[in-house]
């Protein structure tokens, strides 16, 4: 490491702490966050992500003792997290989002029956999978784990899904990802091709994944969310929709239906919706964007608790508001409160 200064500003000399090894604790924590990260591209559930991390956290801790350093300490760990989370896509259904199983439906039709929570690409707060580092390399982990591209990379098999978000994302050379599959560089160039074909017929593309990302927003950007917020607390539904897109949607998992463009989430919004009148919402990020905890009002007092809104913005315009109404295992991960008192 090179000669260090110690407290008295003699030279040569390491000190204690420098000269004594990182704890084993340390060394596997530090890639918590991109490996959280790698399991919530692989599995689209926020909370499977976390279980599958503190599954591979475990795996090594009890197998660190064996580990030879044939290869880095941050490649054995995407090894050890590739096999729990292929273990965990075993048998297991592709999540989705609303737009991704059925055509969009009219404002006048109910929602319908819940769906299991198993049926949904989950949001995930961006501190917890998006680490710091080079902007240029964080503007792709940013793109990359927003909801349309998560929801397309379940349409891969599992083995591809791999490969892609290693190659295309983590930028691996291919000869590092056939080590860490055990194949050959012959097998992962062509598992690519397969991957990458795959999101060409599912239309995925760089406007597909875009975001309002708070770590790129310009003040343009700044002033179009304050908008929504204003608009949407006054329930002002002019407003609300001068700051949509023509084609913007509406989702609320964990129900099917969704809703496209002004007329129809206008009529939802003062039909089906209109207990959203008089709303709270508290800002947050999610998958690189900006979110809100939205609180609706409660006839007891204060505000409960509804949906974590996950707002998409491109071409200074809002294209997707993401309703999650889960609140109850949602609101908890973003550290929202579990209500908020009266104004």
């Amino acid at each position: 490491m090179g000669d260090v200064a110690t407290a008295s500003g003699t030279k040569g000399t390491a000190t204690r702490e420098s000269a004594e090894p990182e704890p084993a604790e340390l060394r596997l924590e530090r890639h918590r966050v991109e490996l959280t990260g790698y399991c919530y591209r692989m599995l689209g559930s926020a909370f499977e992500a976390e279980d599958a991390v503190q599954e591979t956290m475990v795996r090594a801790w009890r197998a660190l003792d064996r580990f030879e350093g044939r290869s880095s300490l941050r490649s054995w760990l995407y090894r050890i997290a590739t096999n729990v989370c292929l273990d965990m896509l075993g048998g297991s259904r592709r999540r989705a989002r609303p737009m991704d199983l059925s055509s969009p439906s009219g404002a006048e039709n109910p929602p319908g029956p819940a769906l299991p929570e198993t049926t949904w690409i989950e949001p995930m707060p961006s501190g917890r999978i998006l680490p710091d580092g080079d902007p240029a390399e964080t503007a792709v982990a940013r793109e990359s784990v927003r909801l349309a591209f998560v929801a397309a990379l379940q349409h891969l098999p599992p083995r591809q899904r791999a490969v892609l978000i290693l190659r295309e994302v983590l930028a691996w050379r291919a000869s590092e990802v056939a080590e860490l599959l055990g194949t050959t560089v012959a097998s992962v160039n062509s598992a690519l091709q397969r991957a990458r074909a795959t999101l060409a017929s599912a239309e995925v593309t760089s406007e597909t994944t875009a975001g309002g990302s708070t770590d790129s927003m310009d003040e343009e950007q700044r002033a179009l969310l304050a908008r929504y917020v204003s608009a949407f607390e006054a329930y002002d539904l002019d407003a609300l929709t001068s700051v949509l897109h023509d084609d913007a949607t509406l989702s609320m998992p964990p129900y099917e239906l969704w809703l496209r463009g002004h007329a129809d989430i206008r009529a939802w919004l003062t039909g089906h919706g209109a207990g959203c009148r008089g709303s709270r919402l508290i800002p947050v990020t999610a998958n690189g964007c900006r979110a809100f905890g939205q609180y609706r009002p409660d006839p007891d007092g204060g505000f409960s608790p509804w949906a974590l809104q996950v707002v998409e913005v491109s071409g200074g315009r809002i294209t997707a508001l993401n309703a999650f109404l889960d609140t109850a295992r949602l609101f908890p991960l973003f550290g929202l409160p579990a209500r908020l008192a009266p104004r």
